[in-house]
């Protein structure tokens, strides 16, 4: 027996009690006469005294020789603290020690094994294994661990089944790049790992599952941006006989399951809101809703001066910043700065002071008089002592630059309280999306959305207008889940395919066995995928979901602890049929 207790749960009420404990030298104090070592193990930190009253000399010198990170076992007696620390639970006793064994020795760590560490990110993901071993990470991937049980337990309650599906499948466009794997057997063809297990949940259906879930790897190869990875799991679900409505209060549960069980959280509402409406107040379709700012479209009240800016712009709009008069005017430059960058890409920023006594202060006030500029406080919601800050120009572009100001400035203002939950339904999704670089529409969420009832028609006439039976699950401004209702019925599948450009070879080829799958009494479905690694970072109260995962990729998408990807030998590219042809 390696330990006979852990090192967080040893009390008072242990005092002479003889114990075992394993785990690792977090770190010692030599006082000469006395040794003091905290052992520490996933559980807690428990201190270990060595006493030249009570204990051998050698085993002091063995004490003293002890390195960070070396594993060892002790036997000893738990006494009281002379110098209690309240911040442990195991702070009011320690361990008399009277046996010492070292399990194995550590050299030097790269970092230290501390909470506040001085390691950067780059060394502690070379050493992820020793990052683990740090409060932070280790709590974070218990806490992964907890939501992942009471999802399980929750879908499991509501009559769920949970339903393993393929990782090596067959590659079809659903939107980003897949990963491809070679087969051996099968000389210059491959597999494919799923972006989503889309097409199985809903042959899953077919075959009569009713509800179905899975905590599933998905895999997509796409430019990684900020906090993102190339592998990623979902919290997949499909339901038989069923519309939106029945979606959504299921899946309303199980986000107020986690916020209580998780968060000690009770979350009673959950507002939905269109699509168009998303985009007009908030310029995304995420919005954080913990706060205001919500946009003022101000073209109806700028357009009728000589202001150029704004008369040639297809969308003047504007958010009132609560308390932002107070900004100085190099505070307000700094500001305009920050949307200058190319990350956000706007050409400048018109503002509009909205003084106590109620007059106005612009950046234009040779085109607009105080008139003018109390109707932007009006469109705005503007009161006195706030700032309007103002954006112009293409309608897509601008919303998007503006919301990414209304989201800085909520950071700025300590508006975006980690520890308060907003949720929301934003439905009624365009069921296509025009790229403009090559003119054709693609779907918006994926090929086999179902359009809203009676828009199926609209699709030869003003596709840009066909509405989906679809629905995201935002929560403070981040999409933790998406789905929707599916087609059903191989001819309306067929009609979707062909405004997509497939062919009917095409379709055939691709999804062939979902349109064979339909002819045999396909039910209604539908379904919500939630993404647990940002859900999970969310319900932790953090922004970024690296420490949520326990082995995650670089920006780059590489495991830079075991250097991965990596090329393989010339002996196993022959064994895949496969020749490189790299460039220089």
């Amino acid at each position: 027996m390696y330990r006979s207790h852990n090192c967080g749960e040893l009390t008072a009420t242990h005092i002479n009690t003889e114990v075992t404990l394993s785990g690792w030298v977090q770190k010692s104090r030599d006082k000469g006469f006395i040794v003091w070592v905290d052992l520490r193990d996933r559980y807690g930190i428990t201190q270990l005294v060595f006493d030249e009253e009570r204990t051998s000399k050698d085993l002091i010198e063995q004490a003293q020789n002890l390195g960070r990170e070396f594993v060892i076992q002790v036997k000893g007696t738990v006494i009281e603290r002379a110098s209690k620390n309240s911040k442990i639970p195991t702070g009011d006793i320690e361990i008399l020690v009277s046996e010492l064994k070292i399990l194995n020795e550590s050299i030097l760590p790269p970092f230290t094994i501390e909470d506040k560490t001085d390691g950067g990110e780059d060394i502690r993901m070379k050493y992820r294994y020793l990052d683990i071993r740090r409060n932070p990470v280790k709590n974070s991937l218990i806490f992964r661990s907890k939501v992942s049980q009471e999802v399980r337990n929750y879908l499991s309650k509501e009559g769920f089944i949970e339903v393993e599906t393929p990782y090596l499948i067959k590659s079809t466009p659903e939107g980003a790049r897949d990963f491809v794997v070679p087969s051996r057997m099968n000389a210059g063809e491959f597999y494919a790992l799923p972006q989503s297990p889309q097409t199985f949940k809903q042959l899953l259906m077919v075959g009569g599952m009713d509800k179905y879930f899975q905590i599933v790897k998905c895999f997509r190869d796409e430019d990684l941006r900020a906090d993102r990875q190339p592998e990623f799991t979902q919290i997949d679900c499909e339901m038989a006989f069923v519309d939106q409505e029945d979606i959504l209060n299921v899946f309303e549960g199980l986000t107020r399951h986690l916020l209580k069980e998780v968060n000690g959280v009770d979350v009673e509402k959950f507002p939905r809101m269109l699509y168009d409406d998303a985009m007009r107040l908030y310029g995304n379709d995420k919005p954080d809703i913990r706060f205001g700012m919500e946009f003022g479209e101000l073209n109806a009240v700028t357009q009728h001066k000589e202001f150029g800016v704004f008369n040639n712009a297809e969308l003047v709009v504007g958010i009132a910043v609560p308390g932002g008069n107070s900004y100085t005017r190099k505070e307000i430059d700094k500001l305009i700065d920050w949307i200058k960058r190319p990350q956000v890409g706007a050409l400048g920023m018109i503002y509009s002071r909205c003084n106590d006594d109620g007059s106005f202060k612009s950046s234009v006030d040779k085109f607009y008089d105080q008139d003018d500029l109390a109707k932007w406080a009006e469109v705005t919601g503007a009161k006195p002592g706030d700032l309007v800050c103002v954006l112009s120009g293409d309608k897509n572009k601008v919303r998007a630059q503006l919301s990414a100001l209304r989201m800085e400035l909520a950071e700025r203002l300590g508006l975006r309280d980690p520890k308060v939950f907003a949720p929301l339904w934003v439905i009624d999704f365009p069921l296509l999306e025009l790229d403009e670089e090559t003119g054709h529409y693609h779907a918006m969420h994926h090929p086999f959305t179902s359009p809203k009832p009676g828009q199926i028609e609209l699709l030869d006439s003003n596709p840009g207008e066909v509405k989906a039976n679809a629905y995201d699950l935002v929560l403070n401004g981040n999409e933790i889940g998406g789905g929707s209702i599916r087609i059903h019925d191989k001819e309306t599948q067929a009609i979707m395919f062909k405004h997509l450009g497939f062919s009917e070879e095409e379709a055939k080829a691709q999804f062939g066995f979902l349109m064979d799958a339909f002819q045999y009494g396909a039910p209604p479905h539908g379904g919500l995928a939630f993404g647990l690694d940002r859900l999970v970072a969310i319900l932790g109260g953090q922004e970024t979901i690296r420490d949520f995962i326990a082995f995650p990729k670089n920006n780059s998408g590489r495991d830079v602890m075991i250097d991965a990807p990596a090329p393989i030998d010339d002996k196993q590219l022959t064994e895949l049929s496969l020749k490189l042809n790299l460039k220089s």
